[in-house]
């Protein structure tokens, strides 16, 4: 009996902290009661509201799915519990186990419309997209006016880029329940895709009239008014951001991009710097850090730089998934800009296997090969570059000074031929054109020796320079 009661208590303490929004203190509180009596499903229910609530949704999702199983064995088996056991494994990423868990649910309860906009959710998740319309259209036939179903339709729509419809789909989900959650700043996201940027801010402004404290729709907001170039409000946006939340990221991260294209470099380090003290795998944060230091051009600023590379070329090795192929061509970039070819054509060999045919890849690859001296190899990628796209100067510039540095005088002048009749105005092409009349100027002074040749020979000398890297960040 003492254990009964004192497992009561615990529970009526963690329904205290939950009310209070104490999450760790209601889990604790909760975990204990079930270390008492385990067998109360009720329980474990309300300890995976306790995670959910708490964006623990993995964990969530194993407690909804104990509740469910006491209430089968007891042969009361509980639709709800399968339902949150679904959401919360969708939520954690685990589409697949979410299906199976709304297969469950709709075996005790098909008539319930709910089961059906997770559905859609998941699938759309998995890029079934087919499966979701599907799954929508046979609830519409259940519930015509349910509007998260409207909501759940258009995320799938969203991200298929068709935003027309969409729109529509928010349309309705907005006229069925205008009080529902962040409806307004979906609907504005879908008509900022079809470029009504204008009506997309109206409709941000609307959605925080119901609420000035929504952090994400204030995200997306300053995101809009960044692309309307309207950087003092987008500004402005941001740092209410920050007046709400003092360690959001994200804001850190846009204040930072804000004085970046505004050509404020003390600025934007130190935005981009907070963002990596807050969340040290903050996406991009490194590299655009690093592109930061390596443009202020400083020596202090060289090792720093290299270390933030390395540190995001450990992760696109560890965690490859996460990395396109332009991050990856990114980070080539900016690894050959520190002087780390090495690391950097292994970079675009990997960008290479993502996007095979990529002639800048395959330039940029040149290039680093051509600094590591490795001639042969980087002229080979040179010509990849040229057989996807034959018309691409800076591979052509390369080529020709591969070959000046191996003295083959009539190749290198067959490829500055060849580029200058595509690109006569291009500086590079033209000073290698000059280099080569000097050469030929001093081979004709040699036969007179005339003392011109020493002259001559000195612009020769001149070094040629590291290979071309044309639109390197293009």
């Amino acid at each position: 009996m003492n254990d009964w009661v004192n497992a009561e208590q615990h529970v009526e303490r963690a329904h205290e902290h939950y009310d209070a929004g104490r999450w760790d203190e209601a889990e604790n509180e909760l975990r204990r009661a079930l270390s008492l009596n385990p067998y109360q499903a009720e329980w474990h229910f309300n300890l995976g509201l306790t995670l959910e609530a708490a964006g623990r949704n993995s964990h969530a999702a194993d407690s909804f799915a104990r509740a469910y199983q006491l209430h089968d064995e007891t042969g009361e088996a509980d639709a709800q519990s399968a339902l949150y056991a679904a959401i919360n494994r969708i939520r954690a990423g685990k589409a697949i186990d979410g299906i199976e868990w709304l297969d469950r649910a709709d075996q005790l309860d098909a008539s319930n419309v709910e089961h059906a906009v997770y559905r859609i959710e998941a699938l759309a998740s998995l890029n079934r997209h087919e499966d979701a319309e599907q799954t929508f259209y046979l609830a519409q036939q259940m519930d015509a006016e349910h509007p998260e179903l409207y909501a759940a339709m258009a995320e799938s729509l969203m991200t298929r880029g068709k935003h027309d419809k969409a729109v529509w789909c928010l349309r309705e989900a907005a006229r069925l329940d205008p009080t529902l959650p962040r409806v307004q700043a979906r609907l504005a996201e879908a008509f900022a895709a079809t470029g009504r940027l204008e009506r997309a801010r109206q409709l941000y402004l609307r959605e925080l009239r119901k609420d000035p404290g929504d952090i994400d729709t204030l995200l997306d907001l300053g995101e809009l008014l960044t692309d309307m170039r309207r950087p003092e409000e987008a500004a402005e946006k941001f740092r209410r951001v920050l007046e709400l939340s003092p360690d959001h990221a994200d804001a850190h991260f846009a204040l930072g991009d804000l004085a970046d294209r505004g050509n404020d470099l003390a600025t934007a380090l130190v935005q981009f710097d907070v963002v990596l003290r807050l969340d040290p795998v903050f996406p991009g944060a490194r590299r655009r850090l690093a592109d930061l230091l390596l443009t202020r051009g400083r020596d202090e600023d060289l090792p720093r730089a290299r270390d933030l590379l390395r540190l995001e070329l450990r992760a696109s090795r560890s965690g490859p998934e996460e990395f396109a192929a332009e991050d990856l061509e990114d980070l080539g970039h900016l690894l050959l800009d520190a002087d780390l070819a090495r690391d950097a054509a292994g970079v675009y060999r990997v960008a290479l296997e993502r996007r095979a045919g990529s002639h800048t890849a395959h330039h940029h690859l040149s290039v680093a090969l051509l600094e590591m001296g490795e001639t042969d190899a980087g002229m080979e990628q040179a010509r990849q570059a040229l057989i996807f796209e034959p018309r691409f100067v800076p591979a052509m510039h390369n080529l020709a000074v591969a070959h000046m540095r191996q003295r083959q005088w009539m190749r290198a002048r067959y490829w500055v031929r060849r580029a200058s009749r595509l690109d006569p105005d291009d500086v590079p092409i033209r000073r290698l054109r000059m280099r080569l009349r000097v050469r030929w100027l001093a081979g004709m002074a040699a036969l007179v020796a005339s003392p011109v040749l020493v002259v001559l020979r000195g612009v020769w000398g001149l070094t040629l320079g590291r290979p071309l890297r044309r639109a390197a960040h293009g």
